[in-house]
């Protein structure tokens, strides 16, 4: 069967629609985890926000984040989030897809992510060797997973985990890490 959906580039009338599909999916305790954390005054990286639409109605949406891991470029996904109903249906993997194919059109090397390997191993990422993705507070290290995007780039990718920059000073707590 068909999927009913259809995948497009986040709009900016859209904001409102995802801002409450995460909320729904992550609640509001989401802004003290650390992956939030590197996305505090940083704008996404725009050509990679994408939305699920079935009926006219946002029912999923991903966002990739610019961070620097020891210097390097890489990005961050997350968040993942699909309408609690539609979950299984494939929206999420599809979505994670879609941003895959354009950040390697894009140039990017690699992409992490803080998850579920069961899940976003469906999409290739892999759990990444412990510390070598090092994050300015503590993460559960078997839930750090990577995807490289050009051959050898997962394997050479080493250091801290960093904002790539600020575009938003919103507090003291936006200052750069790392």
């Amino acid at each position: 069967m068909a999927a009913m959906w259809q995948i497009r580039n986040e709009s900016a009338k859209d904001a409102g629609a995802v801002e409450k599909l995460i909320t729904l999916g992550f609640g509001a305790g989401r802004f003290a985890k650390t992956a939030y954390r590197l996305r505090e005054g940083v704008k996404p990286e725009t050509r990679l926000c994408f939305v699920a639409e079935e009926n006219k109605k946002l029912v999923g949406a991903v966002r990739f984040w610019p961070i620097l891991i020891g210097g390097q470029k890489s990005l961050l996904l997350g968040p993942l989030a699909v309408q609690p109903e539609l979950r299984g249906k494939g929206i999420g993997i599809a979505l994670m897809q879609k941003g895959i194919e354009e950040a390697k059109k894009l140039g990017y090397a690699t992409i992490i992510l803080v998850g579920d390997e069961s899940y976003y191993s469906r999409a290739g990422f892999a759990k990444l060797k412990p510390s070598q993705a090092r994050f300015p507070s503590p993460v559960d290290p078997e839930r750090i997973l990577g995807l490289s995007l050009q051959p050898g780039a997962l394997e050479k990718l080493e250091g801290a985990v960093a904002r790539a920059r600020i575009d938003e000073p919103v507090s003291a707590n936006a200052a750069p890490l790392g």
